[in-house]
């Protein structure tokens, strides 16, 4: 006859042994973590703020959109004090300066003697070197020649202003007096 040895095997069977057991797995695997989960977001999400209306939010929201300025309409004496309590708080704050800084003086620094070479390293190589966009190139005596030619005052001018591709400045924020620097560098190599 056939041989029936597979009958004194016991089943596989798993550590759930009754339903409670698989409740209970259930609950814990699937249903926890999500409890779990929500309980953090809402830990993390409920900052310690203010009950709602206990902050006057109208005047906060008014006080972020404010205008820049304001304009104050005052009668001819009214404006005439006021104007001379301003000039007076200015010249009093002219006078003292505030923690001894000194206050600078109305005529710019001198500047460095490479300044105009320093403003050109870092800034007017990039088109001038390699004469990019029709600029003429540092140091080419037959490109500066009619340029130089209209005088340095028009040359100065044009290099705050802009010219062609070359923007204002040439592109940089460098102040009237390191640009005259600059082209005055610039001329001196091409002469």
């Amino acid at each position: 006859m056939s041989d029936n040895s597979h009958a004194d095997d016991t089943a596989h069977t798993g550590p759930i042994k009754n339903p409670k057991q698989l409740l209970i797995t259930v609950f814990f695997a699937f249903v926890a973590p999500i409890f779990i989960i929500i309980g953090v977001a809402h830990y993390i999400t409920s900052a310690n703020l203010p009950a709602a209306g206990a902050v006057n939010t109208e005047k906060l929201a008014d006080a972020r959109i404010q205008k820049v300025g304001t304009v104050e309409i005052l009668d001819a004496t009214q404006a005439a004090a006021a104007l001379a309590q301003q000039a007076s708080a200015a010249a009093s704050a002219a006078a003292a300066p505030a923690s001894g800084v000194a206050v600078a003086a109305a005529t710019p620094a001198a500047l460095p003697a490479d300044a105009g070479e320093k403003r050109y390293k870092e800034t007017c190589f990039a088109c001038h070197a390699t004469g990019v966009a029709g600029a003429p190139k540092f140091g080419d005596k037959a490109a500066w020649a009619p340029r130089i030619a209209t005088g340095m005052d028009t040359l100065i001018a044009k290099a705050i202003s802009g010219l062609n591709a070359m923007p204002p400045r040439g592109g940089s924020n460098a102040s009237d007096a390191e640009i005259k620097a600059t082209v005055e560098y610039m001329v001196n190599a091409s002469k």
